[in-house]
């Protein structure tokens, strides 16, 4: 039996297979675009330089440990309490005493590491940590607390609580607002004292019942003393006497008495 011979194909073409097979491959399916990666999250102290806090963030920028550690956090979520320039410039002397590393942890305690938008910021209160948080060794948290769109951050160490200003950056993973005070970490400060509370007012005393007015007896009036008596009866009396005597005696007394008058009165004449 015969075979059948197919003719030799010329080298030129196996060539010319050769170089287009890979070409082809390339060009199917498989060889799908990659999807885009994402966008780098923004540069943290730039954009608080721009929206408020440029004297916080060239505080950061200072420090090489807070400045990496901030724009490491940055890609996996991070959310920035960022003081405004006129609390920084208030709080300076303060800071200024801090060592280095006191320096590097007053600066992470500003920053969270987990995104919060500002929708989800007024529904979480509660301790949060913090940058600086370093396991049970130090805690470094802070506390939140929101009143409706209010949110405000407080440590013990503070007398009156930071408050949530204004908002710089709120996309995913990113999100950074200001406050209007520098948040102290009582790690660093002495814990502020407890207000002391007012006294309470003393009871209200009873008021004093109306006495009874004091019974006193109506004072005896004595009767205006008359005249004093004598023993001489008045002259009237005498007269009426005289006369009464002179009336009842017998009348040779009375004769004798006439003539007794009558004597004396011619002696006295005499």
């Amino acid at each position: 039996m015969r075979r059948l011979r197919l003719p030799a194909a010329p080298h030129g073409v196996l060539l010319l297979l050769l170089i287009l097979l890979p070409l082809v491959a390339a060009a199917g399916p498989a060889a799908a675009k990659a999807p885009a990666a994402p966008p780098a999250p923004p540069n943290v102290t730039t954009a608080m330089a721009k929206g408020g806090c440029k004297a916080f963030a060239d505080l950061i920028a200072a420090s090489p440990d807070a400045s990496s550690t901030y724009q490491s956090a940055a890609g996996g979520g991070i959310t920035v309490f960022c003081p405004t320039d006129d609390a920084v410039r208030a709080f300076l002397p303060r800071y200024k005493n801090l060592t280095a590393d006191g320096k590097a942890e007053l600066l992470l305690f500003h920053a969270v590491p987990v995104y919060y938008s500002r929708g989800s910021l007024t529904s979480n209160n509660g301790v949060m940590n913090t940058l600086a948080t370093d396991g049970a060794a130090k805690n470094y948290n802070f506390t939140v607390q929101n009143e409706g769109d209010a949110v405000t951050i407080k440590t013990a160490a503070s007398g009156d609580a930071a408050r949530v200003k204004s908002t710089v950056v709120d996309a995913d993973p990113v999100a950074i607002f200001t406050v209007d005070a520098v948040i102290e970490p009582v790690e660093l400060f002495k814990p502020a004292p407890s207000p002391t509370p007012a006294p309470s007012p003393a009871p209200a005393a009873d008021a004093p019942k109306a006495s009874k007015p004091a019974h006193h007896p109506a004072p005896v009036v004595a009767d205006a003393p008359g005249p004093a008596a004598t023993d001489s009866p008045p002259a009237d009396q005498k007269k009426e006497a005289k006369k009464s005597a002179a009336a009842g005696a017998p009348p040779c007394v009375r004769w004798f008495a006439a003539a007794l008058a009558a004597v004396a009165m011619a002696s006295t004449l005499a």
